[in-house]
């Protein structure tokens, strides 16, 4: 019998991706006690990376939420791959999402919803819902337009 987990990601349409090995010096993820640190995910797709440019010239608000959402759809491949089973998070305690973006754009907040709005369609409002900062930049690896990092509580 599949997860409400499972369920909800096969609703969506949605087949989480097999994290690769990292680019640099880091690994994708550190479980230490009952907390999982998740390393910044782009917006990468097994056709390679997606969304090179800047949110607010290259791409509007929408695109930017869709890159979010990408990005959050990679941060829960490296939950899976680090503990097994999305079922063993309790919590996302905590997002960070880092928007490429001109100097004059506002919205960095209402790009990364696009990885708030996934997290919590796919792992429920009391399971998903987390502390967030939204912060702009002036670049971002590879060049992309978002990045996207979490913190959960596992059992």
């Amino acid at each position: 019998m599949a997860s409400e987990i499972e369920a909800r990601l096969k609703a969506l349409g949605i087949v989480l991706p097999v994290p690769g090995k990292p680019a640099a010096n880091y690994v994708p993820y550190v479980v230490s006690g009952k907390l999982l640190f998740l390393s910044g995910q782009v917006p990468m797709t097994p056709d390679g990376v997606k969304f090179v440019g800047k949110v607010g010239r290259e791409y509007s608000i929408e695109e930017g939420q869709e890159a979010a959402r990408l990005c959050a759809i990679n941060l829960l491949g490296v939950a899976q791959a680090a503990v097994g089973d999305l079922e063993r998070i309790q919590r996302i305690v905590k997002v960070v999402g880092f928007v490429n973006a001109t100097p004059d754009f506002p919205d960095v907040h209402k790009v990364v919803n696009g990885a708030s709005d996934l997290i919590t369609e796919v792992l429920g409002e009391q399971r998903g819902k987390h502390a967030r900062s939204a912060i702009g930049m002036g670049t971002l690896p590879l060049g992309v337009a978002v990045e996207v990092e979490a913190i959960a509580e596992i059992a």
